[in-house]
């Protein structure tokens, strides 16, 4: 008998998602204390692993519908903000725009969009390229997906899918859009999204997300709200239809200042 326990949910949309997580999780969650990150000391109700299937992630993209809405009798706000998110008064820059574009702040050690959009080739990949070794690299260069800047060579993975898939076709098991790489490590806090893996089938795009450590109550709907808007982009560019989405992670949790909004939001005493 295995000790793990593999929690799988399949929901309709993204709110019905985070619902059925935050509901679950205090069932089938099982309490931690931190030893080291953002929340040292403290302890969160964490999935051992968790998987869930979103049917039509699409449902209310750009609108406050995709994201969750708390009945306003129950006297607590919303997880998060629609104009987090997709733009408003008070936030200088979108959450869409940090999974899409380069733009990284003053203090900020990485962003989503800066590892998909703008990283750069270094070491034996960037050698073998400039020596033309067609034996290990992939010397085509798709358009946009390798730029130059004062000397020096990035990479944009968004692109790279777009044209691999439009040139190549679909049938394709490269394309990964990669976040993590191995000298995160030796940040205080690496990044969370590892990577997103993407899949044509039957004239749709689908997505698989995979959370290292994952915010259950405000962090899952917002960054998969941005995932989602990536995602349709990718599909537009392409040609094809935007798909469902599969997410996982060994560490969905819900944070000890959350457990009681948890609890409000489902109704459990």
């Amino acid at each position: 008998m295995s000790d793990l326990i593999i929690h799988k949910i399949i929901a309709r949309d993204l709110p019905d998602l985070w619902f059925q997580a935050v509901n679950d999780v205090q069932e089938f969650g099982r309490r931690f204390k931190i030893d080291k990150g953002s929340y040292a000391g403290q302890t969160r109700l964490e999935y051992d692993y968790f998987i869930g299937h979103i049917l039509d992630p699409g449902f209310g993209s750009g609108t406050p519908q995709i994201l969750p809405e708390i009945p306003a009798t129950l006297g607590i706000p919303n997880p998060v903000d629609f104009g987090y998110v997709y733009g408003g008064e008070n936030y200088s820059r979108t959450y869409v725009e940090y999974v899409m574009t380069p733009i990284k702040e003053p203090g900020e050690s990485y962003t989503y969009g800066e590892r998909l959009t703008r990283y750069p080739l270094t070491g034996d990949k960037l050698r073998w390229r400039l020596e033309g070794e067609q034996d290990i690299i992939d010397l085509h260069v798709e358009e946009g997906s390798i730029f130059s800047e004062n000397g020096v060579l990035y990479i944009n993975q968004i692109e790279r899918v777009i044209s691999v898939y439009k040139k190549y076709g679909h049938r394709n098991n490269q394309m990964v859009l990669q976040v993590a790489h191995p000298t995160d490590c030796t940040l205080l806090d690496p990044p969370c999204l590892r990577h997103i893996d993407t899949r044509i089938q039957d004239g749709k795009l689908h997505f698989f997300v995979y959370f290292r450590s994952w915010d259950l109550w405000g962090g899952l709907p917002a960054n998969l709200a941005g995932i989602q808007t990536l995602k349709e982009y990718i599909a537009a560019e392409i040609g094809v239809e935007d798909g469902e989405m599969v997410v996982e992670s060994k560490g969905l949790h819900l944070y000890g200042y959350a457990e009681d909004l948890a609890k409000i939001r489902c109704m459990k005493s």
